[in-house]
């Protein structure tokens, strides 16, 4: 567990891909994803990037194609179903979150991968995940319910290890299922996820020997890397995405 030197991660590998394709998909049911891919015949490794609280919203789309940008094929499911939210609206989120399980939510991951698994100009072995608040904690799920997730990135993902449980259910006693490496970044000024809930979530990944990086980013708030919120702090925003995609660089 470390606190992040932000001029040492602000070398993130630069963007060389051009975005052949960004559109919403159908997948499996009534569920649709957002997917992004690079130009060229790949094949490309693929990464499931997962919301936050607002639905699949410009900022998220523009994420999807980040991933593309730098030679990955993304696809956000849309766990809302076509609702988004202002960043205002929290008396509108609590009910959407509220209808959420956990099984629901694996299920369209597992809908995106299937996707993902179609086409030809993907990698079909493994795949990433990355996700942002309630998305980084069904990142850390993935790493435990989805094989094909060797890799998994949580930038601020509450619910995990809380003091107190809020919308989910909490995951520590799933640690010792955890398959994938991990990444854990938080926000050092971070009020809802506090520097007990790193402490139980670093404490219980090392007791069961798994593989993980837990960074804590000084200066940074809750949904620091959002950038169409208050709270988003660019510098600790690119050296987050810059530690992410070094994971997947390694491991996809």
């Amino acid at each position: 567990m470390r606190a992040c030197k932000l001029d040492a991660l602000m070398t993130a590998s630069s963007s060389s891909s051009t975005v052949a394709r960004a559109e919403f998909v159908p997948l499996q049911g009534d569920a649709r994803g957002y997917y992004a891919c690079p130009s060229g015949d790949g094949p490309f490794p693929g990464v499931v990037l997962l919301q936050e609280a607002f639905g699949i919203n410009d900022y998220i789309q523009s994420e999807v194609r980040r991933l593309a940008e730098h030679g990955y094929a993304g696809i956000a499911p849309d766990l809302f179903r076509g609702k988004t939210f202002s960043y205002d609206e929290f008396d509108k989120v609590a009910p959407m979150l509220q209808s959420l399980t956990d099984d629901g939510m694996i299920a369209d991951v597992e809908a995106c991968i299937a996707y993902l698994d179609a086409q030809t100009n993907v990698k079909h072995d493994r795949y990433g995940a990355v996700g942002f608040c309630m998305g980084g904690r069904l990142s850390f799920l993935c790493a435990v319910e989805i094989d094909k997730v060797v890799a998994a990135s949580s930038l601020y993902g509450g619910g995990i290890a809380p003091d107190k449980p809020r919308h989910f259910t909490p995951l520590l006693d799933r640690v010792p299922d955890v398959h994938a490496e991990l990444l854990m970044i938080y926000g050092a000024d971070d009020d809802g996820i506090t520097p007990s809930e790193h402490a139980r979530l670093a404490e219980a990944l090392s007791k069961e020997k798994k593989r993980y990086e837990l960074s804590v980013y000084p200066g940074a708030p809750h949904g620091f890397a959002s950038k169409d919120r208050p709270s988003y702090r660019r510098d600790q925003a690119e050296a987050a995405w810059a530690e992410t995609l070094a994971l997947f660089d390694r491991t996809l």
